[in-house]
C-alpha cells in the first residue's frame, strides 16, 4: 500500500518530458467531477495543496480494485476516463493536485472546458481521444508532440490531435505561471498573427 504523503513528495519532484510520457493506466469512468478529484469534505485544505493532494481521486471508483487511487498510483502513471472529465466547479485545485501527485497526463474522451484550461495552466498534460481501447493496468507511452499513445500491453497505437505548439510550450515550461517566470512575460513567438 502506497503512502499518499510520499507520493505527493515524489510527484512534486517528477520531471516531465512531455514528448515522452510513460506509466500505468488507472481508469476512473465517465462524469468525474471536481468533487471526485478533490473531495469537498477537504475544502479546508485548499490553501495546502500538498495535504489536499493526498486525497486525490479518493472517492473515484477504479475499474479493477477497491483500493483508493492514491494507494495504488505511482508518480508517472496516467488517469484514464470516459466523457466529461473535470465537470463541476471551476476551482483549479482539481487540476493542480493531479499535477502535484505526478500524473503524467489525463487521457479522456472529453473534458469540461474549464478543467482542460486549468490543467494546461498548471502544467498537467490532457489528451482527448478514444479511451475504449485502454484498460486499467495497461502500460502506456505517450508522445504529445506526435499525437500518439502506444499501449505497450496490447500493442495498439491510438492517435490523437497533438496539442497546439503554444500549449506544448506551456506544458514544457511547467504551466502558465512558470512560463511567465521564465520569460518575464507571455512569450508571443508561438502566437499566430
Amino acid at each position: 500500500m502506497s503512502d499518499p504523503a510520499n507520493i505527493v513528495q515524489e510527484g512534486k519532484e517528477l520531471e516531465r518530458d512531455v514528448s515522452n510520457l510513460s506509466g500505468q493506466s488507472w481508469y476512473v469512468g465517465d462524469g468525474v467531477s471536481t468533487d471526485l478529484i478533490a473531495p469537498g469534505r477537504y475544502f479546508d485544505l485548499r490553501s495546502d495543496l500538498d495535504r489536499l493532494a493526498e486525497h486525490t481521486l479518493e472517492d473515484a471508483q477504479l475499474q479493477t480494485t477497491d483500493e483508493e487511487f492514491m494507494q495504488v498510483f505511482e508518480p508517472g502513471d496516467f488517469v484514464v476516463a470516459g466523457e466529461n472529465f473535470g465537470q463541476g466547479s471551476s476551482r483549479e485545485h482539481a487540476a493542480a493536485i493531479i499535477e502535484r501527485v505526478g500524473v503524467s497526463a489525463v487521457i479522456a474522451e472529453s473534458f469540461a472546458r474549464i478543467f482542460y484550461r486549468n490543467a494546461i495552466n498548471v502544467g498537467l498534460p490532457v489528451i482527448t481521444c478514444d479511451t475504449s481501447r485502454i484498460s486499467e493496468g495497461d502500460e502506456l507511452s505517450v508522445d504529445l508532440d506526435a499525437g500518439v499513445i502506444n499501449n505497450e500491453t496490447t500493442g495498439e497505437t491510438i492517435e490523437f490531435d497533438p496539442l497546439p505548439p503554444l500549449m506544448r510550450r506551456l506544458l514544457n515550461d511547467g504551466g502558465l505561471v512558470r512560463h511567465i517566470d521564465q520569460h518575464g512575460e507571455f512569450a508571443d513567438d508561438l502566437i499566430a498573427d
